[in-house]
């Protein structure tokens, strides 16, 4: 029998790891359910199956008696799509079509310790090799191979530890997942305060800011599409990096990866960024929007991406916060074209009627609602810290 152990371990334990066949933890549960039980379903990558997983209409397709019983601590995959993530271990008692296999696990077997286990085997492509089919796409994993699957893991008591100690960080993850969501539905209920004019700032010494107006968006700002791209045509001027929409986020422009194409002595300023131009998404997700910061000086932008260029004092963020706040409302997509995918076309994109608000109040919006996307960031941050070490302890931990 061969004996090996992990990189990482909790001190109390020595041990070296033994390999056996899964057949040696669980066993196939072929019970069947009754009927009226909730039916449990696995969403790819969630893991876990718990009450809010529920559908508690019973799949009309088939009949109750052809459902398999799921119990508390039970571990269900579907035998089609368990490389994909589609496996889960239950925390209740339901039932779940015959597209899955349970395996339940037996006295030396932590269902806790093993579902990570499995996760970490999953990323190095383990059950790949003990399924059968034509296509990758196809490939079945049966309960008798699943459970001859050769597989190292410790004492139940080390199984336990680990269990509780990922359990501690998903938690962590959550909670923090949680935070970030409210922090989001906070800016967007102060956001929809604050331009319907709800609520209002005053200023430095307690007194009303002046009454808004409203402009189309055309009058205040130069709006101007970017250069289409034509790789073909154009191989000769200055190669330089461009925006397009995959790079533009709501609040944000990534320029770890941009692309590149020629421009002409004539088209640098023409289709050129500077500090505080806002560029908006024309297509896919029309009205996507950031204000540049001007941190690379030769960045041009792409046809699909409009530059506005305020011709009118005005803070650019409170442009960007309008769009965030009007994304998705009738007023704004109104002004779309396109039947399947939606366009902003310039034109139309110019009939936008934006609030026209005192630069010192349209300072403290931005102001205030930038803090709290640097708070929503910041948890962010923290959350893809907190998953990237416990990737790296997945593939330390475990054999």
């Amino acid at each position: 029998m061969e004996t090996n152990s992990p990189n990482i371990r909790f001190p109390a334990f020595k041990d070296n790891w033994n390999e056996k066949r899964l057949g040696k933890f669980f066993t196939s549960s072929r019970a069947k359910g009754s009927d009226g039980m909730p039916t449990l379903s696995v969403t790819l990558n969630r893991g876990l199956i718990n009450r809010d997983d529920m559908d508690r209409k019973t799949d009309t397709n088939l009949d109750a008696d052809e459902h398999l019983l799921v119990r508390e601590g039970d571990i269900a995959y579907n035998m089609m799509r368990m490389w994909q993530g589609a496996f889960g271990r239950s925390s209740c008692e339901g039932i779940v079509s015959p597209a899955y296999v349970v395996i339940r696990p037996l006295a030396s077997a932590d269902s806790g310790y093993f579902e990570y286990a499995f996760r970490r085997a999953r990323s190095i492509y383990l059950f790949w090799a003990y399924s059968y089919g034509l296509t990758n796409d196809r490939l079945r994993l049966y309960a008798p191979d699943f459970l001859r699957i050769p597989f190292s893991a410790p004492t139940l008591p080390e199984q336990r530890k680990i269990a509780n100690f990922f359990t501690a960080v998903d938690g962590r993850i959550q909670q923090l997942s949680q935070k970030k969501a409210l922090l989001q539905d906070y800016k967007k209920g102060v956001m929809q305060q604050l331009f319907t004019q709800a609520l209002r700032f005053k200023d430095d010494h307690g007194n009303e800011f002046p009454d808004w107006d409203v402009a189309p968006l055309g009058a205040i700002a130069h709006i101007k599409l970017g250069k289409m791209l034509d790789r073909a045509k154009q191989t000769t001027g200055h190669l330089l990096p461009y925006l397009n929409n995959i790079s533009l986020r709501w609040n944000e422009v990534d320029t770890s990866n941009l692309p590149q194409m020629y421009f002409h002595d004539d088209e640098l300023d023409r289709f050129g960024l500077r500090a505080g131009d806002v560029v908006v998404c024309e297509g896919g997700e029309p009205g996507r929007s950031a204000v540049w910061d001007g941190r690379l000086p030769d960045l041009k932008f792409q046809k699909a991406i409009h530059r506005v260029r305020f011709k009118v004092p005005f803070e650019p963020r409170v442009l960007v916060l309008y769009l965030e706040n009007i994304a998705g409302t009738t007023q704004f997509e109104m002004l779309f074209t396109g039947g399947g995918i939606k366009h902003l076309t310039r034109e139309t994109f110019a009939l936008l009627k934006v609030p026209m608000i005192s630069l010192a109040e349209q300072t403290k919006i931005a102001n205030f609602l930038t803090a709290l996307d640097r708070k929503i960031e910041s948890v962010a941050h923290q959350i893809t810290h907190t998953q990237t070490f416990k990737k790296g302890l997945l593939q330390q931990m475990f054999v």
